[in-house]
């Protein structure tokens, strides 16, 4: 039986529309933030990092989306709906799998790190590290997130998808798009478009609704 074990607010909402997409039966079981956002202690049984998404199938325990992704669609997707037919769509199958976590997510997750520093820190050098977090996001972080999101709304302005046909590389994908609406602001339509696309599968729509009735 296949479980997940599903974190709130969280990256593992891309296993639960992944689910929903391929039509299977699945459990879930919901674990709740600690008040420092941190997962609860009780995800460190079932993986040692205690990180979410987590997806077990009977006996095995599998972990990291692209994984779990890449997993579900070999051993459940016996049409290869959601797989690139071709080499060239396999190719950017695997590139956008990986680029999700590997370039784009890492500079988001800079990005909230440096704008919740002075959360944390004492009042007395809060001057100081303003002037250092300020530094490290106009310096360094902006200018390459404005590389990403040219290099993706390029992509965007002649694909609808990342990789031929709608894909799994697409779930991968809008967690960090989904996450930038906020920022970008109506620019770099092809982007929005694209979340948009999204946002109304009725998978997408599915798995929504079952989150907010966990929730």
């Amino acid at each position: 039986m296949l479980t997940l074990h599903h974190l709130e607010q969280s990256r593992s909402f891309r296993i639960l529309w992944a689910l929903e997409e391929l039509g299977l039966e699945y459990q879930i079981k919901l674990y709740k933030r600690l008040p420092t956002f941190s997962g609860p202690p009780e995800l460190k049984e079932v993986h040692p990092l205690g990180k979410a998404p987590i997806l077990t199938d009977d006996d095995q325990c599998i972990a990291e989306s692209a994984v779990i992704l890449e997993y579900l669609q070999e051993h459940f997707d016996e049409s290869g709906q959601f797989a690139p037919q071709t080499a060239s769509e396999r190719q950017q199958y695997r590139y956008w799998m990986h680029y999700a976590e590997g370039s784009l997510m890492p500079l988001l997750i800079m990005q909230l790190v440096m704008e919740n520093v002075l959360k944390y820190v004492p009042w007395l050098i809060k001057p100081i590290a303003q002037k250092i977090t300020g530094g490290v996001k106009g310096g360094f972080i902006k200018p390459r997130l404005k590389d990403h999101l040219e290099f993706l709304e390029h992509h965007l302005s002649s694909n609808d998808y990342f990789a031929g046909q709608f894909s799994f590389a697409d779930i991968q994908m809008s967690f960090p798009l989904q996450a930038l609406q906020s920022r970008i602001k109506g620019k770099y339509p092809h982007i929005q478009a694209f979340v948009q696309r999204m946002r109304s599968r009725s998978a997408f729509q599915h798995a929504l609704q079952k989150e907010q009735a966990l929730n």
